[in-house]
């Protein structure tokens, strides 16, 4: 499939300055969790950075997001997106927003197998997903990531290996829970580091955004 007969199918990708490669984009207001914790002071998504600036500030963004949930039931979704994504060496799954459904999980681990050359990351916050770890393709990384800032990656639930908590204060961070994101001191860019893909590294640490 052409590339420009699969945007016309799923909507286009999303290109960040941080990222190394293409990334995938939803409305933030329609995630299961995080549109409740937006509400919570204090939680990870309390004045959610998808939800504000530019995704805000341009209708087109938010227009673009909401395209792509609604084609996300298309019959040909799948391959459509394994045809944008193919040639990229990595993948982000959600720079905004977050999984749906179990179908929409089932779907991308489907993209997954289709591009076993790519590298896939996503972060979540839908618990569920957990029950669902060992249908994962290998070359997908799901990080649940921790509900509130400052939480320890030790209170967060065992049945996931692979993690990512928010902190506050990146110079009293815990450095012995995990890998510190290096993105706020080079640029907010991830450069060369890969660490988010990477399954043997069991909790990243980010800065409060």
């Amino acid at each position: 499939m052409k590339v420009k007969d699969a945007k016309k199918i799923t909507g286009s990708l999303t290109r960040t300055s941080k990222m190394p490669g293409m990334s995938y984009s939803l409305p933030a207001w329609e995630c299961r969790t995080g549109s409740k914790l937006a509400k919570v002071p204090g939680s990870v998504c309390f004045n959610c950075y998808a939800m504000k600036g530019n995704y805000t500030r341009y209708p087109a963004i938010k227009t673009a997001q909401y395209d792509r949930l609604k084609k996300i039931k298309r019959a040909q979704w799948v391959v459509a997106m394994a045809s944008q994504i193919k040639n990229q060496k990595f993948f982000r799954w959600h720079d905004a927003g977050d999984v749906q459904d179990l179908d929409h999980l089932k779907k991308i681990f489907r993209v997954c197998e289709l591009t076993p050359d790519v590298k896939h990351w996503m972060p979540t916050r839908e618990a569920w997903i957990s029950e669902h770890l060992n249908e994962k393709p290998k070359n997908l990384i799901i990080r649940f990531s921790a509900t509130m800032v400052d939480q320890s990656s030790k209170k967060l639930p065992k049945a996931w290996r692979n993690t990512s908590t928010v902190s506050s204060n990146l110079n009293k961070t815990y450095f012995s829970e995990g890998h510190l994101c290096p993105a706020p001191k080079q640029g907010n860019a991830c450069k060369d580091c890969r660490a988010c893909w990477d399954g043997r590294i069991r909790n990243i640490v980010y800065g409060k955004h």
